[in-house]
């Protein structure tokens, strides 16, 4: 791939989610100013890499989606269920700096328009959700401690109580994350997945050894279809970030210090 660093930056988007009510975007690594291990377009402050830098990346990609660097909204991450609601006065949290996102949190709901929530992610699933009638988005970050915790089923249940949201009107869509043809877990984790979906046959894979493999991404698409949400409403892109590391960043692939994509939605201004 052939590319100026004075280009836009690519992004995905997610055809079940390109409605005229949102904007929404997937990044990837390419395009952006960090030099390795996190090269190019590294989107977190919080792996390492210089902040000026990250900054600079911010601001590239922003002006690729015309979304102004204020209008983000960042959580802090910390691989946990809660979720938090975002109000007009969050506009900008953990936008230019990591101390200020939203704290305790990895997913974040709102219905206020010019508000783009937004995940980081290198192998854990950015989840995106949208209610066209109740006019609500979330933004979720799942990584397996937070799929067993309920993250997914935790921001529905967050839209139906805090907005009325109706499940039978959530479109999903789950970007790039590490596919069970990589993510090779211990036992130790792969308990806590039985007991979070039972048996969990299609949701764990026989790995090398004693090792077991887990779909992230199949974990989190039941738990989205046991909190109301009909299947066709549920849409995963197939990309493995581990074996396309050269398009996005990937623990796993990495095997140390590495960046972050980002993965936002946003209700348009009426």
């Amino acid at each position: 791939m052939q590319y100026r660093q004075s280009d836009p930056p690519p992004v995905l988007t997610i055809d079940a989610l390109r409605h005229p009510l949102v904007r929404h975007f997937i990044s990837t690594r390419v395009g952006g100013f960090s030099a390795p291990p996190f090269h190019w377009l590294n989107l977190g402050f919080h792996v390492g890499d210089d902040p000026a830098v990250v900054l600079r990346n911010r601001a590239h990609l922003a002006r690729a989606l015309d979304i102004p660097v204020s209008s983000f909204v960042f959580a802090e991450q910390v691989h946990g269920a809660e979720v938090a609601v975002v109000s007009d006065e969050d506009r900008g949290c953990g936008a230019t700096t990591y101390e200020d996102s939203i704290p305790g949190c990895d997913a974040l709901v709102t219905n206020r328009p010019g508000i783009c929530l937004t995940v980081l992610t290198a192998d854990c699933v950015p989840l995106l959700l949208l209610d066209p009638v109740r006019k609500v988005v979330s933004a979720v970050h799942a990584g397996w401690r937070g799929t067993v915790n309920g993250i997914a089923r935790r921001a529905v249940e967050t839209m139906v109580r805090e907005f009325r949201c109706s499940p039978d009107d959530i479109l999903a869509g789950m970007g790039p994350s590490v596919g069970h043809c990589c993510y090779e877990v211990g036992q130790d984790v792969a308990e806590q997945v039985k007991a979070a979906f039972g048996p969990a046959e299609g949701v764990l894979h026989a790995g090398l050894g004693t090792s077991v493999r887990l779909d992230l991404r199949e974990a989190n698409r039941r738990q989205l279809l046991h909190a109301g949400l009909r299947s066709d409403a549920v849409h995963v892109l197939p990309e493995c970030t581990c074996c396309r590391s050269d398009l996005f960043y990937s623990v796993r692939a990495q095997k140390g210090p590495t960046g972050r994509f980002a993965s936002g939605i946003m209700l348009v201004e009426p």
